[in-house]
């Protein structure tokens, strides 16, 4: 059934995107379907008719973003309809529905609908559960060079700081060979360089039809020997799910590059028990010691969750000093949000705003000099960049297979190209500079 009648009189959608880069792939999916239909993708300040903000309802200020985007939407274009979907569509639909300028809230399942939903401008289905969730294949092409590729949907893991479970439903995916045949036309429609595997748990790869027929490593290795594409980046991966077998393919691999993003959330054993993750900071500083031993060069992030529950300054301290001496390479520190329908909203041991702001102020400098290091190490040898598309003051970015960012002079001929480079030396926004290589004298 085609739109064109509808797409005459409502042309225009503008798509904004909150929260994770696993929301950003999903856009890409659903502003690939309004193109299909005949609809005209435009930037947010450009009048549209319709507006689509796909949520993310992981911080409180995930849930102001949104109110706020919806008034700034109504300003600019006060006759359009907006549509809230994702996350925070999922768990709060009533309270969105009551946020002035909202059309039609739309959660986990019917946000792939979308483009039926503006159509018709019916009601949500308000009896669709998280049970009968399809996972559905999704990847972002924002971004030509480097391409987020969902290969897994939904958790069914039980953190009690966690809304993602009640938004996205269990953990699912679909099968390998399906996966790869995708992540081939993906590939080569738009030329990337580089595809980033993504998901909400990434290691809890392959429970098809609620059971588990494949694993997450099986997924890695078909993409490895099969996906013509130079770069193959893992993101983040739980730790008790980055197994020796993952982490010894990596260092073998010419494809996979050797970068980690690997969720800590808490140094501290009594916090990582309250929080009901899956492992203990012991196991956590195995995996990164396995890691450096096999790939050194290898760069290392972290999740880290400042001021929940019960955290006082002793297991602050823990969580600080564990850190301080991992080698590690970067930290994404967030200060603690109470979110409804979690065991921790009701804990004890509530620790102040403020706290918890300062707690995070010093983890990140502490992340700093973790990068600084990082970097440190790295200047004078020479690395493969990918640059990408931004061009910004006469330079152009990049990062290296174990990700440093890296800026050097623009020329055209490098977007989208992988080139050799001396790292020279390191900006005061911690970016590295980097040369190019000089060519072998020629004696005649």
């Amino acid at each position: 059934m085609g739109f064109s009648s509808f797409a005459d009189s409502m042309k225009k959608v503008a798509l904004y995107t909150l929260g994770c880069k696993l929301n950003f792939t999903e856009t890409s999916t659903i502003a690939d379907g309004f193109k299909a239909e005949g609809f005209s993708l435009v930037d947010f300040t450009e009048n549209p008719d319709v507006f689509v903000i796909n949520t993310c309802s992981v911080t409180e200020n995930a849930d102001k973003k949104c109110r706020k985007i919806v008034k700034e939407a109504k300003t600019i274009s006060p006759r359009s309809e907006v549509y809230i979907i994702g996350c925070y569509a999922q768990l709060k639909p009533d309270e969105i529905r009551a946020i002035p300028g909202v059309t039609e809230v739309y959660g986990a399942k019917e946000k792939f609908e979308i483009i039926d939903h503006v159509h018709s401008k019916r009601k949500a289905n308000q009896d669709s559960t998280l049970k009968s969730l399809e996972f559905i294949p999704s990847y972002s092409s924002d971004h030509r060079t480097r391409l987020f590729f969902k290969v897994q949907d939904g958790c069914n893991y039980g953190c009690t700081f966690c809304t993602i479970p009640l938004a996205r439903g269990k953990s699912r995916s679909i099968n390998s060979d399906e996966l790869l045949k995708l992540a081939q036309e993906s590939v080569k429609k738009f030329d990337s360089r580089e595809i980033i595997l993504t998901g909400v748990n990434i290691g809890d790869f392959g429970i098809i039809d609620g059971k588990r027929q494949e694993k997450f490593i099986d997924l890695v290795k078909k993409f490895e020997d099969s996906l013509e594409v130079p770069r193959i980046r893992i993101s983040s991966i739980e730790p008790n799910l980055l197994s020796e077998d993952i982490i010894g393919l990596v260092a073998k691999s010419k494809k996979i590059v050797p970068h980690f993003h690997v969720p800590l959330q808490s140094g501290s054993n009594l916090i990582l028990s309250k929080m009901k993750r899956r492992y203990k900071r012991e196991l956590y500083q195995d995996r990164v010691e396995s890691i450096k031993s096999l790939i050194p060069d290898a760069a290392i992030g972290v999740d880290v969750i400042v001021g929940f529950p019960g955290e006082g300054i002793q297991e602050f301290m823990e969580t600080y000093e564990f850190l301080e001496s991992l080698d590690v390479s970067y930290f994404h520190v967030f200060p603690y949000s109470e979110r409804p329908n979690t065991l921790a909203k009701e804990m004890e041991g509530s620790v102040t705003p403020k706290e918890r702001n300062r707690r995070a102020n010093d983890l990140r400098k502490l992340s700093d000099q973790k990068r600084t290091i990082l970097y440190s190490k790295n200047i004078g040898t020479t690395r493969k960049v990918l640059f990408e598309q931004k061009v910004k003051g006469g330079k152009m970015y990049g990062f290296t297979e174990n990700y440093i960012k890296v800026s050097a002079p623009y020329d055209p001929e490098h977007i989208n190209e992988i080139k050799p480079l001396i790292l020279s030396g390191i900006g005061d926004d911690l970016v590295c500079t980097g040369k190019e290589v000089p060519l072998p004298s020629v004696f005649i």
